[in-house]
């Protein structure tokens, strides 16, 4: 059976493609709620809608070779259009400069241009490159992004979870900033001048030269990566199937772009040793232990088949049209004509207002072409002698930078293409022809200038409905079960923006009276000297409190006990930056990376939970699973060890709106033992012969140099620089004032006080604090 026999097309639809827009930018926010139950349903109901290959037969072993094979077969498919000899889409610097702005008034720059000839093979190339690019960039410019939350507290020391990390963590580019395969592609992007909305993903929504069938794929993904619980087994199927393709075909027209993935797919069979084996492995291991999810594994795979073979037609299609110089002039003129249509009332082509030209030009646009090319504003074949792009659009010209240079091209693109001389019709070859795919007249047909009519991408009903009452907390324990899992619900926002606003409000209390509080004022030279001051100042206290008796062996056990909630959630107050665009930011890549460390960097071995849980057994103390509720309820732990875990479990839940807390949280978190604390607790489990590599791991791993307590602090420093160049010293300072209660919130005042403050700022009402670390209005709590 024929590759693209396998893949049924999806059932015609009515509603609004839109939907995929908005869907896109929704999911983009790390802070975001999407109702599980009813979303899920409405994902999985969107998924069969694209029938996946027979799975019976070839496995998924075989379904990547069939996959490899039609990415490769697409790859020469548009590598036969024209662009495929062409220059990249960042040579076109000195065509795309506004010569017209700079020119004296009316003067003819003809002498500077290429002959029409050239000029028009070299435009369409740019074009057909920039369409691709920009085509590609919902999906390339969040790869990987799918793959965001398949890690989560009560999957931290799950082997098949860490695996899952490892390949994430490539993709982002641990430890470096920008680094991630997403932000090589928006490079891309500005090197073709291109990028105006690509940063953050939600903005590039909004970005109206981009398709909406172009966020229909990358926007289902992110949406699902949003509720791993409901779609894991899917989610990893969808991943291999994009490792497996690799460069998204259309990508062969912009020579220079870099892939949506790590690597290329070959010819047939995926390369030994490329991304898509890495993503192989990874899936499975993962199968390896739930191989009763194999069927959902395949259908996801099957699922981002269909949605990128169907995708990929319809922009083959476009491009294919968009050969035609007569289908870009329509398209510009269907994107202005409205705002066009308000100034020419009084100016007459052929018989008709140029307004009322205009109007039908948002239907189509044929006729105006053709009497457009018919009148003396066109010399056709002849951009260089016609009026259109040349008096009229100079400096005293009543349409002065009406066009934009692109504008100005494509218009040029046009005329040139125009036939000149005797017996040449130009008002006929003025129109878009009738080109690949395209349909024959009747009622529905697209107006002159559209491609085929592409397949319909509607998303019907898609998270509309009412969300189904959640499940909230009914104490601590209860708190802390429910949310070691990604789930956001209203009721789990709303208790954890109540817990988190009265834990800071207890944080800021008596704050300048601390003196291990952090400095009132940033230091000008930033973190790092008082990082050292802070480490000799623990191997002070724990010399002086070198003669204080250890803890007896009892104590020991019980201390360890009690700080089983929380060292073996380790890391999870950090957990909203292994959002994609956060865990290769500039500062935020140092608190992924720090995240990444905490886990073992994938490797169970070195994963601080279980390696906490081998001591616990030493201790003869075995414990249920973490993520359990029998764990939650265990009878061995008091209740007041589960308050800090649940605000670490709450905090990490808004990594942007409380991003200087967390700054500051996990400043004092990394700083807390090193040097000190971590040499006494060797010296007390070496006494009863129990391993102390927890706690040597974390002095070394933790220390002020190069470690994570380093990481903290250039993390602080990097982003109090940035609210300086953007928001001023004001604001900076304010920040830092945030950035000292986050410090504080690892181990905040317990007296009346403090209490005190906690509940009236509990009772204070929603919080809404500003997402940029800026100031908040009068009344208001930030969470």
């Amino acid at each position: 059976m024929p590759v693209q026999a396998a893949i049924a097309p999806i059932a015609s639809a009515k509603p609004d493609d839109s939907a995929c827009r908005s869907l896109y930018a929704r999911a983009a926010d790390p802070e975001g709620t999407f109702p599980a139950e009813g979303s899920a349903e409405e994902i999985r109901a969107e998924l069969l809608r694209l029938r996946a290959p027979d799975t019976e037969g070839p496995g998924l072993d075989g379904l990547r070779i069939r996959l490899a094979t039609w990415a490769a077969d697409e790859r020469r498919r548009y590598g036969a259009l024209p662009a495929e000899s062409g220059g990249a889409p960042d040579a076109r610097a000195e065509r795309d400069a506004p010569a017209e702005r700079d020119a004296p008034a009316e003067r003819d720059t003809s002498a500077n241009r290429d002959a029409p000839a050239n000029r028009d093979a070299s435009a369409e190339r740019d074009a057909l490159a920039e369409r691709a690019l920009l085509a590609c960039a919902p999906l390339a410019a969040q790869n990987g992004a799918w793959l965001q939350w398949l890690t989560s507290p009560a999957r931290a020391d799950d082997p098949t979870a860490l695996r899952i990390l490892a390949l994430y963590a490539s993709d982002v580019g641990v430890g470096h900033p920008r680094a991630s395969l997403g932000s090589a592609y928006v490079t891309a992007l500005r090197r073709a001048r291109l990028a105006e909305y690509a940063v953050p993903a939600s903005r590039l929504a909004l970005d109206r030269r981009i398709a909406d069938r172009n966020f229909y794929l990358p926007g289902l993904l992110l949406a699902m990566s949003r509720l791993p619980e409901h779609f894991r087994p899917e989610i990893l199927g969808a991943d291999l199937a994009l490792r497996t393709v690799g460069v998204l075909p259309p990508l062969v027209v912009a020579e220079g772009a870099p892939a949506p993935g790590p690597a290329q797919a070959g010819e047939g069979a995926p390369r030994e040793g490329s991304d898509a084996d890495h993503g192989w492995a990874a899936t499975q291991a993962y199968l390896r232990v739930r191989g009763e999810e194999t069927d959902r594994v395949a259908a996801g795979f099957g699922w981002a088949w269909g949605a990128l073979a169907r995708w990929s037609d319809d922009l083959h299609a476009e491009l294919r049209s968009a050969e035609d110089p007569a289908h870009d002039m329509a398209e510009l003129l269907r994107g202005r004509a409205r705002e066009a249509a308000v100034y020419h009332h009084g100016t007459v082509l052929a018989g008709r207002s140029l307004s009322e030209w205009l109007r039908e030009c948002g239907r189509d646009p044929s006729g105006f072409l053709g009497a457009l090319a018919a009148s003396d504003l066109i010399r056709p074949g002849r951009s260089d002698r016609s009026r259109l792009v040349n008096g009229l659009v100079m400096q005293r010209g009543p349409m002065f930078r009406v066009f934009s240079p692109k504008d100005l091209a494509v218009i040029r693109r046009w005329i040139d293409s125009l036939p000149a001389g005797p017996g040449a019709s130009p008002a006929e070859a003025a129109v878009p022809s009738a080109g690949p795919g395209a349909s024959p007249a009747g009622p529905d047909t697209p107006p002159a200038g559209a491609s085929r009519a592409p397949a319909s991408y509607p998303l019907p009903a898609l998270f509309t409905a009412p969300a189904p009452a959640g499940r909230a907390p009914t104490g601590l324990r209860s708190a802390f079960h429910l949310l070691q899992h990604r789930r956001r619900t209203p009721e789990l926002d709303r208790y954890t923006r109540d817990y988190v606003r009265g834990w800071l409000a207890r944080s800021r209390h008596g704050i300048d009276q601390d003196p291990k509080a952090l400095p009132r004022r940033w230091p000008a030279t930033g973190l790092r000297p008082w990082l050292l001051d802070q480490h000799d100042r623990h191997d002070r206290d724990l010399e002086t409190a070198a003669g204080a008796p250890l803890p007896s062996r009892e104590e020991l056990i019980d201390a360890t006990v009690q700080l089983a909630p929380l060292t073996l959630i380790d890391g999870s107050w950090l957990q909203g930056f292994t959002d994609y665009e956060l865990a290769s930011s500039e500062h935020g890549h140092f608190l992924f990376e720090t995240y990444w460390d905490e886990l073992g960097n994938g490797v169970p071995k070195l994963n601080h939970p279980l390696i906490y849980r081998e001591v616990l057994g030493e201790m003869g103390v075995e414990l249920p699973p973490t993520a359990s509720e029998e764990f939650a309820h265990w009878p061995g732990f008091r209740d007041s060890s589960f308050e800090l875990p649940v605000y670490w479990l709450s905090v990490g839940r808004y990594p942007r709106t409380c991003l200087p807390e967390v700054l500051g949280l996990n400043l004092a978190m990394e700083l807390s033992g090193v040097g000190g604390g971590y040499r006494r607790a060797h010296r007390a489990l070496e006494r009863y012969g129990y391993s102390t590599r927890f706690v040597d791991i974390h002095n070394t791993i933790d220390n002020v140099a190069t470690g994570h307590s380093a990481w903290a602090a250039d993390a602080v420093d990097a982003f109090l620089t940035s609210v300086l160049g953007s928001q001023g010293a004001d604001a900076q300072a304010e920040v830092w004032q945030r950035v000292r209660t986050g410090f504080r919130s690892l181990d905040p005042p317990k007296g009346f006080g403090a209490r005190r403050a906690a509940r009236l700022a509990r009772r204070a009402g929603p919080a809404r604090p500003a997402a940029d670390g800026g100031r908040t209005r009068r009344g208001e709590v930030r969470s």
